[in-house]
């Protein structure tokens, strides 16, 4: 796992050395996804069911049950890595997600609309909504908590106009009323069936974002914002622009879950996606990404993804309740931003 740290002076921005010495407990922190997914994964094989002498946490089919079952989040995640890493937040983006499958649904099955045009059309969508809150907060200086929950509320508002509140299910075929039966290949498996294609894209979306955060001007200015916006700003970093950008791909990435979300399901509803922008921020905070701005990576959002979503299997097979599977997710992100804090303070940056 990659993370950088940029620190802005009076010229060009730089990546800061590295200390010759690292905390022990930074280094935690630093591979505390990574770390975690190693521990859930062998409490899954201790604690899993057997059947048949199987290892049923194991079993091929329930490994790709896991990252399924992720893919979703995970492309929210990977999208929230980059507002996360500018020290800001993204609440809007479980709504987006629910309003972006009902406009798919309806777009194909009422509007009869093409797979590409209508692909195309809610991607936009998603990219323009998140450039508007980006815009709002930078331009007016609001906190990016209050737009984002105002944006929460409208994409909802939206999706509950757009669908008349009713779920819109989508059926394939080639007449009116029908979806391109193409787009029913998201909710299949490839190769050999064990690998779900909405994985795929889940993957290739952060591969892609984890080249531009990592080797692109673009992603150097993002690390810069969340550091010093201050220093940034003065070295010549366009902030505004830096922010209304993150908060764009953070719509995108919402925006292609959502149609990721109506072809695995074969429907869209105004309810879709409600607290995934919770289990988006865990994920990416579990990765080891600052809440305070300036540090992450994808690879550790990656990993944060797939481990909450391992632990949240290995509860299921051992019959735990839904109740138990949250807690056991909500003291996991307090330690993680615990530990955040600590390494802080240590190194003399606690606010």
């Amino acid at each position: 796992m990659s993370e950088q740290k940029i620190s802005v002076a009076s010229g060009p921005v730089l990546a800061a050395p590295a200390a010759k010495h690292r905390d022990p407990l930074a280094l935690i922190v630093r591979f505390q996804s990574l770390i975690g997914l190693v521990l859930v994964a062998i409490g899954g094989v201790i604690f899993s069911p057997r059947r048949h002498g199987e290892i049923l946490f194991l079993a091929p089919d329930n490994m790709a049950n896991i990252v399924r079952a992720v893919s979703e989040t995970g492309i929210i995640a990977i999208g929230m890595t980059f507002v996360i890493i500018t020290a800001g937040i993204d609440l809007s983006v479980g709504a987006v997600l629910g309003l972006s499958s009902v406009v798919t649904a309806t777009m194909m099955i009422s509007g009869g609309f093409g797979l590409i045009p209508t692909i195309l059309a809610v991607l936009v969508m998603g990219t323009v909504f998140g450039m508007i809150q980006g815009t709002i907060s930078s331009r007016f200086r609001l906190e990016p908590f209050i737009v984002t929950l105002a944006g929460l509320q409208a994409a909802r508002g939206l999706a509950l106009v757009v669908s008349g509140n009713q779920y819109i299910n989508i059926s394939y075929g080639d007449g009116p009323g029908l979806a391109p039966p193409v787009f029913a290949v998201l909710g299949e498996r490839l190769f050999n069936n064990t690998v779900p294609v909405a994985t795929i894209v889940f993957i290739a979306f952060a591969t892609i974002a984890t080249l531009v955060l990592n080797t692109t001007r673009f992603g150097r200015y993002v690390f810069a914002v969340g550091g010093n916006e201050r220093a940034a700003r003065i070295s010549g970093v366009p902030v505004s622009m830096v922010k209304i950008s993150v908060y764009a791909i953070t719509g995108f990435a919402a925006a292609l879950a959502g149609i990721v979300h109506a072809g695995q399901f074969n429907f869209g509803s105004a309810n879709d996606g409600m607290g995934y922008e919770l289990t988006a921020i865990a994920a990416v905070v579990i990765g080891g990404t600052s809440l305070f701005g300036g540090a992450g990576s994808m690879v550790g959002t990656v990993a944060g993804t797939i481990m909450l979503g391992a632990l949240a299997n290995i509860l299921q097979l051992n019959n735990i309740t839904p109740a138990m599977q949250l807690l056991a997710t909500a003291a996991i992100i307090v330690l993680a931003a615990v530990l955040q804090s600590l390494v802080r303070r240590r190194e003399g940056l606690g606010r």
